[in-house]
């Protein structure tokens, strides 16, 4: 059974036995991150095959994490699996699958 999780600043953010990989990166379903450190930002950036990406800004033991995680709230029709799906930034956050 696969199973991943993600910890920021040594605390567990998310964790789930399903998940989907796209370009290397596991996205979290939006209902296994734990919503109470995640802050939605202004900040966007576009795909060209999968749309436009929102990002949050992870708080973790006191410390804020700008944009370590992004979501697609609209993906183009071929990336629907992901849709509000979470992944993280390598660097911002320890993904660890298995």
């Amino acid at each position: 059974m696969p199973h991943a999780t993600a910890t920021v600043n040594g605390i567990l953010v998310a964790e789930t036995d399903t998940y989907e990989v796209v370009d290397g990166n596991i996205y979290f379903p939006p209902t296994t991150i734990n919503k109470s450190f995640f802050s939605p930002t202004s900040t966007s950036t576009h795909c060209p095959y999968k749309g436009d990406a929102s990002y949050y800004t992870v708080t973790a033991n006191k410390t804020e994490i700008k944009d370590a995680a992004w979501y697609y709230p609209k993906p183009l029709p071929e990336y629907q699996k992901i849709k509000d799906y979470v992944a993280f930034y390598k660097g911002k956050a320890e993904v660890v699958s298995s």
